[in-house]
């Protein structure tokens, strides 16, 4: 019962500031859940993505409420590419925990992919302004699939590399790039989660946990939606840096107690 309020309090919080930020709380999720250690990787992975899953689906909602305008044409190549990836992702991380037979090491490989990301948006977000402003339809589904398959494989959901690939390669404004985010979250998450029951058929997970998951997630994504709308870009931006900076230092802690 005391990780379950554990975990409830903690994705409430995650989803609320992933909502705002477009992360998609999974990028804080993750690595709390690793620090806590209670489940095994396969276990947390799973939990996290349910949970990012669900709080895409209410913030999306949200969001569409807000009256933001979506280009959906851009918005479905982008997220039938993430479905893609999201599949792709799925078998990568279940080969490696197959190769490795040690969940350690596949924990090790999403520390540092984690970090080397967190590290290459700071960088751009603080010190680079380059914009390529990509229009052509298969553009978004290349960038869907390689976001898809990179969030997936370190079950993050979606994490800072979302928005700021986005931004980058498409010169959206950051609160458009959030949405677009989430979108993409979703249909990623969709398919890791079917591809899981595919793989598994939920056996090895504790299905009672979701009980709390779910309603924390539907919350977390509300209520981020909800604040989302009353933020500026600069806001938004700024509370995007802090959630990376937190993030840094969760996983380097993480990464220093596994070496």
């Amino acid at each position: 019962m005391g990780i379950a309020i554990i975990y409830f309090l903690i994705i409430i919080l995650a989803n609320s500031i992933g909502a705002i930020s477009g992360m998609g709380g999974g990028v804080i999720i993750k690595p709390l859940f690793d620090l806590i250690g209670y489940h095994s990787l396969t276990e947390i992975t799973f939990y996290s993505s349910v949970a990012v899953f669900t709080m895409s689906i209410s913030s999306t909602y949200k969001q569409i409420k807000n009256k933001i305008k979506i280009d959906w044409p851009k918005a479905i190549t982008v997220s039938v590419g993430s479905m893609v990836g999201g599949v792709l992702g799925n078998k990568l991380f279940f080969y490696l925990v197959e190769l490795f037979q040690d969940e350690g090491k596949v924990q090790l490989i999403q520390i540092i992919l984690t970090v080397i990301s967190l590290v290459l948006v700071l960088i751009y977000q603080l010190w680079l302004d380059k914009k390529l402003y990509l229009k052509n339809l298969v553009a978004f589904f290349i960038v869907g699939l390689f976001l898809g398959g990179f969030s997936t494989l370190l079950g993050i959901g979606g994490g800072p590399i979302n928005v700021t690939l986005l931004v980058f390669c498409f010169g959206l404004p950051i609160k458009d790039a959030t949405v677009y985010s989430i979108i993409t979250i979703f249909f990623s998450q969709l398919a890791k989660i079917v591809g899981v029951y595919v793989t598994t058929h939920f056996e090895i997970f504790d299905l009672k946990l979701l009980l709390v998951i779910i309603p924390a997630a539907l919350i977390g994504g509300y209520v981020g939606g909800l604040l989302s709308g009353k933020f500026s870009d600069k806001m938004v931006a700024k509370i995007f840096i802090g959630v990376v900076l937190l993030v840094m230092g969760i996983n380097l802690f993480n990464l220093i107690q596994i070496i």
